[in-house]
């Protein structure tokens, strides 16, 4: 017998590795020593998540921020894991915390968190509370400070069985993954570097917060912003050769073949949240609101508007990017339009052959642990997320690890099951386990 050298590109390995992880029994001493190491912590992690929550981490409090990576940092340093919390000063943020540990087996993980929350310190929710005896009422609860404690947990695991210094292990928990620093390709460098030095790519938010799906494609996300002007002139000349249709009708037109062009297609989705037109535009600094002075007897000259563009793949994106482009340049007479995508985009988790069997080899780790199975969530209920930055260097990717069956995100109803951390950390532990030691 000999250990497989990990291709992950390679269709036939991906075929034999398949068999391979079937082939494991659910009776393995390695395997069982992993689920009891983390029913042996379970309860000192849901301490330390009503610890990490009592903590203010908005993306925006940067203390907070950094108060809870150092607390995180704390637990993966007592694994022996080399751990950093990184200067966010370049992009107007608080920093991340990377963790990386070095082994000489198998594939190189990387596993995904995030320190920040929606909640600053302004929010009414600023505490935890238990509706009952196993879902928790709290600020990041669910997005994504439960994921957090997951990742440490099924670390613990993997130490007390004796198995993580095998791994090659990089864990970047993020500080502004609700509200990304600029410019982008800074606030994400520290996550884009680990990704090009790994196999596998983990993600521990809460996907659809249903325990039985995980997933293994993402929208990416993409700001636009339509600016069109016209001919300013008394209304009693619109549409003659001099005065043309003015900017009201011509945008009206542009997001009328939007909607005509695009609306059918797939997982994709653009949204127009923000007009404004008339004869002069007094747009705020902070691209979410302005004012218009307009009358009805004048021929518009200029309007604005903001939205926002998801598409599942790269390539469902430069199609449509291409589409709207096309759209905005065939002008009525006497106007003029631009179309300007934003910088800071998310990109889309493309879905991909190993995405899929990574979430096979999940499933078949969950099914033998007797958690039931598990299938993929459907991209439209998966927003943009730090996994995403993954997607062009990573062979395989899976989302959606963390704290889930609760609900509210992002809102002051935040919820989380506690019962699934136990249960998302055995999983997540022994399908590396497994992903290591594979042999054929």
């Amino acid at each position: 017998m000999m250990i497989l050298k990990f291709n992950y590109k390679s269709l036939v390995f991906t075929l034999l590795f398949c068999f391979s992880l079937l082939g494991f029994s659910q009776n393995n001493k390695k395997e069982k020593k992993i689920i009891k190491a983390v029913d042996n912590h379970t309860e000192s992690s849901i301490t330390l998540l009503k610890k990490a929550i009592t903590i203010n981490s908005g993306t925006m409090n940067f203390e907070g921020v950094r108060e809870v990576g150092a607390l995180f940092q704390k637990e993966l340093d007592k694994l022996g894991f080399k751990t950093e919390l990184t200067n966010g000063d370049a992009y107007g943020r608080a920093g991340h915390l990377v963790a990386t540990r070095k082994g000489n087996k198998g594939p190189k993980f990387l596993l995904i968190g995030h320190l920040d929350t929606v909640f600053e310190l302004e929010s009414p929710l600023q505490e935890y509370t238990m509706l009952n005896d196993s879902i928790m009422k709290g600020p990041g609860v669910a997005d994504m400070k439960g994921g957090d404690v997951i990742i440490i947990l099924a670390m613990q695991a993997l130490k007390e069985a004796g198995v993580l210094d095998d791994m090659s292990i990089e864990i970047v928990m993020t500080g502004d993954e609700e509200k990304s620093g600029d410019p982008l390709e800074l606030s994400k460098k520290d996550l884009i570097d680990a990704a090009k030095r790994a196999d596998i790519a983990l993600g521990f938010e809460n996907g659809d917060n249903n325990p039985k799906t995980i997933v293994v494609s993402r929208r990416g996300s993409a700001d636009w912003e339509l600016k069109v002007t016209g001919n300013p002139a008394h209304s009693s000349q619109i549409f003659t050769d001099d005065i043309g249709a003015g900017a009201i009708y011509e945008t009206s037109r542009i997001l009328n073949e939007f909607y005509l062009q695009l609306s059918k297609e797939k997982d994709l989705t653009f949204n127009p949240g923000f007009i404004i037109g008339g004869t002069t535009l007094k747009p705020e600094a902070d691209e979410t609101g302005g004012s218009a002075f307009g009358k009805t007897n004048v021929v518009s000259q200029e309007t604005i508007v903001r939205g926002d563009l998801r598409a599942v793949s790269l390539n469902q994106l430069i199609k449509a990017k291409a589409t709207m482009k096309k759209i905005v340049s065939e002008n009525y007479p006497k106007t003029n339009a631009e179309l300007i995508f934003g910088e800071g985009a998310y990109p889309p988790l493309t879905l991909t052959k190993g995405n899929t069997q990574l979430l096979e080899y999940f499933n078949i780790v969950s099914q033998d642990l007797g958690f039931g199975s598990v299938t993929a969530v459907n991209p439209r209920n998966a927003g943009a997320a730090d996994i995403s930055f993954t997607s062009e260097y990573v062979d395989m990717a899976i989302d959606g690890l963390g704290l889930t069956g609760g609900g509210g995100d992002h809102t002051i109803n935040e919820t989380g099951n506690l019962k699934t951390v136990a249960i998302q950390a055995k999983i997540t532990a022994v399908l590396m386990y497994r992903l290591v030691n594979s042999k054929l």
